[in-house]
């Protein structure tokens, strides 16, 4: 049993305390869990409406257990008295409701959604309490909160009247800190020896750094989405690396919006692309450009299917052969003959069929095939093509320095032509330029 004489010398009964407190706590608990949840649901739904992303939110009244050994505590002020005098009144956490978040900036939108939702009595950041206390831990915000007098008017709510909840909102990284900090066995910076106090100091400070980190990338993600639907809307599809987000932009302005897509679908679609070797719009508008795909669409099923589809049609008129070669699934046993077959329909249509490479394709076959050359061939169609970023000499400076026959330049110029086509093509004399040098 757990008592402490006052000046007058009697003894106050912390266990007896918060044990008589636990027993009316445990009659009126049912209340205070259903409270936690209807604030819970309030909440779910308050964060949908206004769009807020979180990580989970979670909703407890507060266990027997808990309450009653918080009821048992000592004052910090004065050792002989109880912290809370009437605990079932002082003690504010009874219903208690937890939102995690992925960033910290989402703090500010999850506050002004409580407080349209629910009246704040307090607020506290907790960082204050820590220093304060002398104590480690990674702060959250606290909120006490209690239903508005409109809702509380409504039957389903009237019983909540008088009631007080506790909102913490925490990021994924302070949460983590948390409920890691329940397993160490220091609680205050002046009872930890100092090596094991720089390691808490250090790790304190990379969870702050890493969740500033998080919010930076977040900034910085949003300003390139942001970028990025600006220059497909200008036309600048040359400036748009192939992500999900563009996609939609992309096609949404090209071949017209369709509510049926999902993020999946262009999360797939923009991962196929870069896998094909797409790398920007401007590649892939100079692919699909001369294609409607309404009429390939009903060419193949006889009606309008969705945006996606209707976007793969324009890619495989548009590459032909080379669609089914760098297609992710091009080692699927039914896909290639599937996608022959629409080929063969579009050609009995009239759909006049490309063979569209996208550059990164191009350069990786030109980079392939110089590897099939003697290292003084290669060396010689580098030269002579200003292949990765080399200058370009002619046939009689390359003999010079190299000390070689111009017949022997001419003859490797020959063999790599016939080894890569795409030597000859003027259109790739800015890729060619991009290939990894080699000395």
């Amino acid at each position: 049993m757990t008592m402490t004489g006052n000046a007058g010398g009697e003894a106050f009964d912390f266990d007896n305390h918060g044990l008589r407190a636990s027993e009316r706590y445990q009659k009126i608990r049912p209340l205070y869990e259903e409270f936690a949840h209807k604030l819970k649901n309030i909440l779910l739904e308050a964060l949908r409406a206004a769009e807020i992303k979180v990580s989970s939110v979670d909703a407890r009244g507060k266990e027997i257990d808990s309450f009653r050994k918080k009821a048992a505590e000592p004052s910090l002020e004065d050792p002989n008295k109880p912290k809370y005098p009437d605990p079932l009144v002082d003690i504010t956490d009874l219903a208690g409701i937890r939102i995690i978040t992925f960033f910290p900036r989402t703090h500010e939108k999850v506050e002004s959604a409580i407080r349209t939702e629910l009246e704040v009595i307090e607020r506290s950041d907790k960082t204050e309490v820590l220093v304060k206390e002398g104590r480690f831990g990674y702060a959250s915000v606290h909120y006490l909160v209690k239903l508005k007098e409109n809702r509380l008017s409504l039957p389903e709510y009237s019983r909540f009247k008088g009631l007080i909840g506790e909102l913490q909102v925490r990021t994924i990284l302070q949460h983590a800190w948390a409920e890691i900090e329940h397993d160490i066995q220091y609680k205050a910076a002046d009872t930890i020896p100092e090596t094991i106090h720089q390691r808490f100091s250090a790790l304190a400070g990379m969870l702050e750094i890493a969740d500033r980190e998080f919010q930076a990338v977040q900034d910085e993600d949003e300003k390139l989405r942001k970028q990025a639907r600006k220059s497909v809307k200008e036309g600048k599809l040359g400036e748009v690396d192939v992500t999900p987000d563009a996609l939609k932009a992309y096609l949404d302005k090209r071949i017209g919006p369709d509510g049926r897509m999902t993020d999946f679908s262009y999360n797939f679609t923009a991962s196929m692309l870069r896998e094909m070797g797409f790398r920007n719009f401007g590649e892939i508008d100079q692919c699909i450009h001369a294609y409607d795909d309404d009429e390939l669409s009903r060419i193949l099923y006889g009606g309008r299917q969705g945006q996606t589809s209707r976007f793969e049609y324009q890619l495989l008129a548009g590459m032909g052969e080379n669609y089914i070669k760098y297609h992710p699934w091009n080692r699927s046993e039914w896909f290639a003959p599937a996608m022959k077959r629409n080929l063969e329909k579009f050609k009995e249509a009239g759909v006049k069929i490309g063979s569209y490479r996208p550059a990164a394709q191009i350069a990786r076959a030109i980079d392939e095939a110089l590897e099939t050359l003697t290292p003084l061939e290669e060396r010689v169609i580098r030269m002579r093509f200003g292949i990765g970023g080399k200058e370009q000499y002619d046939a009689e400076q390359i003999a010079e320095l190299l000390s070689i026959s111009k017949e022997t330049v001419s003859e490797s110029t020959e063999k790599a032509i016939a080894a890569i086509p795409d030597l000859n093509n003027d259109t790739i004399k800015t890729l060619l330029k991009r290939l990894p040098k080699k000395e």
